[in-house]
């Protein structure tokens, strides 16, 4: 039978390459390798990219990729690639596209069936998740958090009640704020900061959330790119499923509510997740028992 998914072309290929996210050294060969071989190099910075080049006595032209210029780069970069052209897409530091430029023209190049080669490398998440001494089984990456407070404190009202370690990036200018919110919403779990991973200026801070709240909060200036892990929450919270059920009925039938403020304002209420009312409303409706 006949497929109806795209088929790569044999057009170029678009490379998105891991650079490091500090020491130069953390790179692979065969970035290096790729990075020599392309015909072109779309860098975020070209500037920050030409340190790395030269280091590593790489030519390869460069051109500048990055948020502001995205929508007028991208159908250019897209009809060199359709042309036969291999183009490398890096970032200032670790993966394109992951909390990072690049998404866009890897989304355009996949429409078009434009081959995408993955060089992976050095990578803040896995790197503070490698000696957090936190569970690393099962984790929820998260980046940088909604600026906008309402979506934030929405964002961490609904992982509070995850089992799973949390990966949060933040900048020096944000990051306090963060801790204290994620403190205030989620209580004194275990937490691991990371600064400055793999620079001449590393640092591992570990403990409670509010001790290393504390910590950072004595300082009076803070520099550098920060890695926050927090523990998940530990055991399933304890709940009377029967008066879960007894308030969505009473709620849509009183007020006449959408079971979407419902869903919100009983997770609320009894502190657990949107996504368990919402299981327990549907078994309500299976059960033949909906308003």
């Amino acid at each position: 039978m006949p497929s109806n998914l795209p088929t790569e072309t044999t057009d170029g290929k678009l490379f998105v390459v891991a650079t490091p996210i500090g020491h130069m050294e953390d790179i692979t060969l065969r970035a290096i390798r790729t990075l020599k071989e392309v015909d072109l190099i779309a860098a975020e910075d070209t500037r920050q990219t030409q340190k790395l080049l030269a280091r590593y006595k790489i030519s390869t032209p460069l051109v500048s990729y990055h948020d502001h210029n995205k929508k007028k780069r991208t159908p250019e970069l897209v009809h060199k690639l359709k042309a036969g052209r291999s183009i490398a897409l890096v970032t200032d530091a670790g993966t394109p596209s992951i909390s990072d430029p690049g998404y866009y023209l890897i989304r355009e190049a996949v429409r078009e069936a434009i081959s995408t080669v993955p060089i992976p490398g050095a990578s803040a998440a896995i790197a503070a998740l490698s000696i957090s001494g936190l569970p690393t089984d099962s984790f929820i990456f998260i980046g940088f958090v909604p600026r906008k407070p309402a979506k934030r404190k929405e964002l961490l009202d609904e992982l509070k009640e995850q089992q799973r370690t949390l990966v949060f990036y933040e900048s020096p200018k944000r990051v306090l704020g963060l801790m204290r919110e994620i403190l205030n919403v989620m209580g004194n779990r275990k937490a691991v900061l990371a600064r400055e991973l793999t620079k001449v200026h590393e640092e591992i801070l570990r403990g409670p959330l509010s001790a290393v709240l504390k910590e950072l909060s004595a300082r009076s200036f803070l520099k550098g790119e920060f890695t926050l892990l927090v523990a998940g929450r530990e055991g399933v919270p304890e709940i009377d499923h029967k008066s879960v059920l007894d308030d969505i009925k009473r709620l849509r039938h009183e007020q006449d509510r959408s079971l979407s403020d419902v869903v919100k304002e009983i997770a609320r209420q009894y502190n657990v997740s949107r996504k368990l009312v919402y299981e327990q409303a549907l078994k309500l409706e299976k059960n033949g028992k909906s308003w």
